[in-house]
């Protein structure tokens, strides 16, 4: 059972948890995108046993009357097993999803990861001409070239800073500098995208620079939050602007749940004076 000093940042370990959260957000406005915890697998069975459970997530959100999509590791369909256990277990979860009418992101991993990644998702988005969506770092290098890449294809791109380490010969060395790459990212999608833009981002500077950008280009776009992570600030924004929430859910929520309490001091704070109370 999960504990109550987790569910700050976890909608509980089962699918009905998480869209029982995901009900409760649309009432405030903010859309949910579900993702089951669960990545780095090296056996094909729990990649397959993940695809599956995605399968019927979206069945259920098809059938439901909520705001919600999905969201899906490569590493969790099986991108370390095969790549081609990746491409099998991400058709069927993007073939589910168009099945149901729900969307499905494909999250971004470490840099070992991106090509593969990358190469998915175009396949999908242009076979489909849409329903899926792409997380972009800024800290790579490389991300500017692949915005330009993708400015044509179909979906949606996810730009967030990255919470990975990846080496210096790769990626921008100091805080500083990603927020400059992330500026200018921005700037660049919203300048020549037609839309399909999620500003993924919790700092305040970036989304005012967001709300700019869509007054002076017009281009549509959406903000994305963690769950437990400014969350008056999500319900404030979603009056003004659309608004989702990424929210893990599943039995495999520990190591998820540390690693937002050890980000953030406050986040720490708050862990400790619920295990303090309890």
């Amino acid at each position: 059972m999960l504990p109550p000093v987790a569910s700050r940042f976890v909608a509980g370990e089962s699918a009905a948890t998480v869209l029982e959260h995901a009900r409760q957000c649309n009432e405030d406005g903010i859309g949910v995108i579900c993702n089951r915890l669960g990545e780095h697998y090296h056996d094909r069975a729990p990649a397959d046993a993940d695809a599956a459970a995605y399968e019927r997530l979206a069945a259920d959100i098809g059938a439901s009357d909520l705001r919600a999509c999905l969201s899906v590791k490569p590493s969790q369909l099986g991108l370390l097993v095969d790549e081609d256990v990746f491409r099998e277990n991400l058709a069927r979860v993007v073939a589910a999803g168009a099945d149901h009418g729900v969307f499905v992101w494909m999250d971004m991993e470490d840099h070992t990861t991106t090509d593969p990644t990358l190469d998915a998702f175009e396949h999908h988005a242009r076979e489909r001409g849409g329903g899926v969506g792409l997380c972009l770092q800024a800290n790579l290098r490389r991300t500017a070239d692949d915005l330009r890449r993708l400015a044509d294809c179909p979906g949606k791109v996810r730009l967030v800073k990255g919470a990975y380490d990846p080496p210096n010969d790769i990626a921008y060395p100091t805080q500083s500098r990603v927020n400059e790459a992330y500026r200018a990212d921005l700037e660049y999608v919203f300048r020549e995208y037609d839309g399909g833009i999620a500003v993924g981002s919790h700092d305040p500077e970036m989304l005012t620079l967001a709300a700019d950008l869509h007054t002076k280009y017009g281009t549509p776009y959406e903000v994305q939050m963690l769950m437990g992570v400014r969350e008056t600030a999500q319900r404030d924004l979603a009056s003004v602007c659309d608004v989702w929430q990424y929210a893990p859910y599943g039995s495999s929520w520990p190591a998820y749940f540390w690693r937002r309490v050890l980000e953030r001091k406050e986040n720490a704070l708050f862990a400790l004076r619920a295990l303090a109370s309890g």
